[in-house]
């Protein structure tokens, strides 16, 4: 199986960011990311929403430097680049994440 492109960390633009997290199924699948590293079907569970739309939800995720998708078998990896996304905006995806639990919880 082929490896899919990430961009580099230097590569990584705020308006795609920002693009990406504009989607409400998009911040549900970062915030199951949060939680650790899933099988693209384990986070997509509950998330009424077709596989191929779930696909493109990832692809854009990816393409836009938050995640990064490995191959596992048969299966697909997905978890945050937190490292990469710290060094390039710090403290932005834990603001988003925690943005997201507070407006989860009212």
């Amino acid at each position: 199986m082929r490896e899919l492109p990430h961009p580099a960390t230097e590569d990584i633009r705020l308006t795609q960011l920002m693009h990406a997290l504009s989607d409400p199924a998009r911040l549900e699948i970062v915030a199951r990311l949060a939680e650790g590293d899933e099988n693209c079907t384990v986070i997509g569970n509950g998330i009424e929403l077709h596989k191929s739309t779930l696909s493109h939800h990832y692809r854009v995720l990816r393409e836009a430097g938050l995640t990064r998708t490995t191959a596992d078998g048969r299966s697909r990896l997905v978890r945050l680049r937190r490292d990469d996304l710290n060094d390039r905006f710090p403290g932005l995806l834990d603001s988003v994440l925690t943005a997201l639990r507070t407006t989860t919880r009212t």
